[in-house]
């Protein structure tokens, strides 16, 4: 029987380790966070100089790929040994864990900019009592509005009336086919050519409102078609008119189809009535670029205004978990 040699037992604990599929992708993602971090880190910056300093190498190994692979070796196997760390907690756990630590790393990116934290406190309150309140007002108005449009443009498109169709068609590829910006200017600057002038805040939503509606009208057809066929005959067999069999028994049902998609309609809405603030509408971008611009600290305020927009955001998007909940219990039961 032939014997193995005393100096292969290293190498067959790399074979062992290969042959094994979840040490193999461990490695394999190893190399390929290495060969990533090397091509993004600079390896000359202080960090890379003091790296090299401490293993003895001189300073004429600054940039080259040695200092890269250097400073990009430790930053994988941290991401690799992380990774399989958090496989060892439950599901939950292993959630919460990845948001604290990429939330640890999102403050410290900001950190790093060393900003003036004073004037962000002090610009604080007009930001998100002015700003922030503006910009969800008038979000919430015009996803009303786009939600009456897009049920009426829907309602049209199914309609086997020419005339309904051709214009709900017209309206929905018109204000799909162009930018939110451009229709924005159309309808300020425009309307008062024709002798009709609105304020800003007004145009901002009409605009909003006309956008939105145009691509909600796809989701409240797609939900109302989503409905078998046997459900409207079985509400004429009742004797019920077609508006009573629309409000009574189709839309009920399509709404569970449709709220998720209109949620997020309504949350991407919320970032983009930031484009009503080329009116002078004192939302809250307007106010970010304006209070920044006073004493030239456009990063602080910029910083600020993105994370009122992402609390904003996660709060809505809470909301309308709660209201998906609520009209999926039927599915559950």
């Amino acid at each position: 029987m032939a014997t193995v040699p005393a100096g292969a037992s290293a190498p067959a604990g790399a074979l062992d380790l290969l042959r094994d599929s979840r040490g193999a992708r461990r490695l394999l993602a190893f190399l390929l966070l290495t060969l990533l971090f090397a091509w993004l880190v600079p390896g000359d910056d202080a960090i890379a100089r003091a790296v090299l300093e401490l293993l003895g190498f001189d300073e004429g190994w600054a940039g080259s790929w040695l200092a890269r692979g250097l400073i990009a070796a430790p930053i994988a196997a941290f991401l690799v040994v992380n990774g399989a760390l958090l496989r060892l907690f439950p599901r939950k756990v292993q959630i919460g864990i990845v948001w604290a630590e990429l939330m640890f790393v999102f403050l410290a990116f900001f950190y790093s900019f060393d900003l003036s934290f004073g004037f962000i406190a002090d610009r604080l309150p007009i930001l998100v009592f002015t700003g922030a309140f503006t910009t969800v007002y008038i979000s919430l108005i015009s996803i009303a509005c786009a939600s009456v449009l897009a049920l009426i443009g829907a309602l049209a498109r199914l309609s086997r009336s020419a005339l309904a169709y051709g214009l709900s068609t017209f309206y929905i590829s018109f204000f799909r086919g162009t930018p939110l910006l451009l229709q924005v200017y159309l309808i300020y600057l425009g309307l008062p050519q024709l002798g009709v002038v609105l304020d800003p805040v007004p145009s901002g939503v009409i605009a909003l409102s006309l956008c939105y509606g145009a691509y909600m009208a796809e989701i409240f057809r797609a939900g109302i078609q989503s409905i078998p066929r046997g459900q409207t005959e079985a509400g004429r067999a009742l004797g019920l008119t077609e508006g009573q069999i629309m409000r009574k028994i189709v839309l009920p049902q399509a709404l569970r189809l449709i709220v998720p998609p209109t949620g997020n309609q309504f949350i991407a809405m919320l970032k983009d009535s930031s484009l009503v603030s080329i009116l002078g509408v004192w939302e809250l971008m307007f106010l970010a670029r304006t209070q920044g611009r006073a004493e030239f600290k456009y990063f602080e305020m910029l910083i600020t205004a993105a994370l009122i927009y992402w609390f904003l955001s996660f709060v809505f998007e809470m909301i309308q978990a709660r209201i998906e909940h609520r009209f999926g219990k039927a599915d559950r039961r």
